[in-house]
């Protein structure tokens, strides 16, 4: 899941991480997203690494038509939501097949939180693009036999940096599903040595760069490919 270190408290940020729902705008809709703080912890609100990277995303600088995108220990689903709607192409009809050139997203989590996750996907998505995304469970360096390898374009987390034993296996799912020419965008708070140890470990094997720093929420995006392709999409 989406897991972060969080202490209860009070304050304005901890009202809305204990809100039942949250209210976004993106990709020309409003997305309403349910949150459950009580019963699923930190992995059923919305952290503002989800939400910097769906502005990111939606600066337009990736093309996300045509692509097939997974994203990571998605909690409330919201980025998985906005990719899905920012990947929506046009329906191509030819003599051979039809085809569409929406993106294919896949968003993941473990078990305990696909119930709410599913809920969120498609009380959000108009009925042309739900089969578009796809939620699956995923537990790092468990479930990988469950996905093809090298099958996807673009990986994406938000705030999935958070418990250093878990970073072995969260870079082997990386390795295992992005294609040569894959792109891996990772938004995150720096909160602690531990998380500038993983951006090491990560840039053992792949070429790290920082793309994009919100200073007003202080989250930081960084983008991973492999060796030295700087390729973009």
């Amino acid at each position: 899941m989406a897991l972060v270190p969080y202490e209860e408290g009070g304050g304005c940020a901890a009202r809305q991480l204990h809100s039942p729902s949250a209210t976004f705008h993106f990709a020309s809709r409003t997305i309403r997203l349910l949150q459950d703080w009580r019963r699923l912890g930190v992995a059923a609100v919305v952290w503002d690494a989800a939400v910097v990277l769906c502005a990111y995303l939606e600066m337009g600088g990736i093309d996300l038509r045509d692509r097939s995108v997974i994203e990571l220990g998605a909690g409330t689903g919201l980025l998985g939501i906005v990719v899905t709607l920012l990947g929506k192409g046009s329906f191509v009809v030819s003599f051979k097949a039809n085809h569409s050139c929406s993106a294919r997203v896949t968003i993941t989590d473990r078990a305990a939180a696909l119930e709410f996750l599913e809920s969120n996907v498609q009380a959000n998505l108009p009925p042309e693009l739900r089969p578009r995304a796809v939620v699956k469970e995923l537990t790092w360096g468990k479930d990988l036999h469950k996905f093809s390898p090298g099958a996807f374009d673009l990986i994406l987390g938000a705030d999935i940096v958070y418990l250093e034993e878990t970073f072995a296996e969260l870079l082997q799912t990386l390795e295992h599903l992005c294609s040569e020419r894959a792109v891996i965008l990772l938004s995150c708070r720096i909160r602690y040595e531990r998380d500038l140890k993983f951006l090491k470990m990560l840039r053992e094997r792949f070429s790290v760069s920082e793309v994009h720093y919100d200073s007003s929420k202080d989250v930081h995006i960084y983008k991973a490919q492999r060796g030295t392709r700087k390729d973009d999409f």
